[in-house]
């Protein structure tokens, strides 16, 4: 599995949330704990999932007293039960309580994508086609929520709008308005940027041709009914990749992996993931 993080991202993310917080301002720890008292907390999973977001919860208490120590129990990307001890963190009870709200946002919303993934891809098992994410994410919080859905065994689609070139219907439009087909649109992006990849998204089986005739690596099929796309995977014979996209859900992704496509993006996985119940309990 590759889901590593970069240090520096994770030190500037957990950073702005403690900023946000204001918890080197905790009124009520300052007011009320010693500076002097030492104790020991720990992650509990209150239930099953897939763990994702420990290094920047880890980060987040040593930016706040760098005299916490942390140990992580269950290694990133695997599943816990219930009940499980997912890390400790042992230092200043000050440091403890103030780290502690921002430390659990990230590993419980970043838990919730990485189990929500890991639920995707355990349903195509044995296809050949991939969950891909998008970039319906969280302003800001975009690198963590991608390093959540490969912690979840998910593939990342681009990371950005110039990572790769995606002729989406709005572009569709414009070029048609300008007169221009889409394989020149497809040369004029390889003009601008040589080597970028070129998706392009239709949402209609009589839009394969014009799609397959500008040579792009990928073609999207948009909120197509599963007949229309088992026919696009045998039309297109390999000529492009096929990824199929649009209110993709639980009850139904095993059946559009059955169609025969390359890869399923799914927009709930960082837009809609639940949080998981993970708590932080002090011990002395």
């Amino acid at each position: 599995m590759n889901a590593e993080l970069d240090p520096g991202l994770v030190e500037r993310l957990a950073r702005a949330a403690l900023e946000e917080d204001r918890a080197l301002d905790d009124v009520t720890t300052l007011a009320t704990v010693d500076p002097g008292l030492e104790g020991r907390a720990t992650f509990l999973a209150k239930e099953a999932g897939v763990l994702a977001g420990m290094p920047v919860a880890a980060a987040c208490f040593r930016l706040v007293d760098p005299r916490c120590s942390f140990d992580q129990h269950i290694a990133e990307g695997e599943r816990f039960a219930g009940g499980a001890m997912l890390a400790s963190v042992t230092g200043p009870v000050r440091a403890l309580l103030q780290a502690e709200r921002v430390a659990l946002n990230f590993v419980q919303r970043l838990s919730g994508t990485a189990t929500l993934t890991r639920a995707f891809v355990d349903a195509v098992a044995g296809t050949k086609a991939v969950i891909l994410d998008t970039r319906k994410t969280t302003p800001g919080l975009r690198d963590l929520e991608k390093y959540a859905v490969r912690c979840g065994g998910g593939t990342n689609h681009r990371r950005d709008l110039a990572a790769m070139a995606m002729v989406k219907d709005n572009h569709r439009e414009a070029i048609r308005r300008e007169g221009r087909t889409l394989a020149e649109a497809a040369a004029a992006i390889r003009a601008l940027r040589p080597g970028v990849a070129v998706e392009i998204e239709i949402d209609a089986l009589d839009q394969l041709d014009e799609a397959l005739a500008a040579r792009p690596e990928w073609i999207l099929l948009d909120n197509m009914p599963l007949e229309a796309m088992a026919e696009a995977v045998r039309r297109a014979a390999g000529r492009a990749k096929l990824e199929a996209s649009g209110g993709v859900r639980l009850e139904t992704v095993r059946a559009i992996a059955e169609t025969g496509v390359d890869a399923i993006s799914v927009g709930a996985l960082t837009h809609s993931a639940r949080a998981l119940d993970i708590s932080l309990e002090l011990m002395f």
